[in-house]
């Protein structure tokens, strides 16, 4: 794809920035072990990326619960967050990747699938509030990713096309949104999202620091 110039940039939360989706496997697991399912990747990747208001029901459905998919969330969250504070840390070259941007004024957003207080409660608590211009959330828009509705209003809230927003993701329905948008889409992997399903991305990187998407941040900032 021709290069267009990047004016923006838009980080996804949960397994980019933070290695909640560590945390959420487990928890996930020992639910499902609770509740007498067996745990299995297919349930994990289901999830992942994706708004509650829509995984809940996928849950409910895959595991055949006749709880209402509130009530599983409702249980689930609790379980998580009694451990957040303490469990989950900034991923690997995040304060890197920070610098990198602050020194070429490129200014930054956080496009989530999670509620707006949680994303706020965890930038806040690992310093990284003040390094992002806006913040927006499940409750920003009415159709969660795989839909680009949360990239193009990250767009226009920078007041930019689409084509110069790179967006940071590491879930498939999060690159997918990216790609639907017209924005560049940048794949982190891990565990729990590997690259392999990482099709939409217009580059795999392994890590936020990684010096290829440095390049590719100069390369495209050059540009403008």
């Amino acid at each position: 794809m021709s290069l267009a110039p990047i004016r923006a940039v838009a980080f996804d939360l949960d397994g980019l920035m933070f290695d909640t989706e560590a945390l959420f496997a487990r928890i996930l697991s020992q639910f499902l072990v609770d509740r007498g399912r067996t745990p299995t990747p297919e349930i994990l990747s289901a999830m992942i990326g994706k708004r509650a208001a829509d995984a809940y029901p996928m849950l409910k459905r895959m595991c055949e619960f006749e709880d209402s998919p509130e009530a599983l969330l409702k249980e689930l969250r609790a379980r998580f967050e009694v451990e957040m504070d303490a469990a989950v840390h900034p991923t690997p070259g995040l304060f890197a990747l920070l610098a990198h941007l602050e020194k070429r004024n490129i200014p930054r957003a956080v496009t989530t699938s999670s509620r707006r207080a949680y994303a706020e409660r965890l930038l806040r608590r690992h310093g990284v509030w003040e390094h992002f211009s806006f913040l927006l959330g499940s409750e920003d828009v009415l159709h969660g990713k795989p839909s680009p509705e949360i990239y193009k209003k990250a767009a226009a809230g920078f007041g930019i096309e689409t084509k110069n927003l790179l967006v940071l993701e590491d879930s498939p329905p999060g690159l997918a949104a990216a790609r639907a948008a017209g924005a560049f889409a940048v794949g982190i992997p891990h565990e729990h999202s590997p690259a392999s399903g990482l099709g939409d991305a217009s580059l795999i990187v392994e890590r936020l620091d990684s010096p290829e998407l440095f390049e590719r941040i100069d390369l495209q900032d050059a540009l403008a």
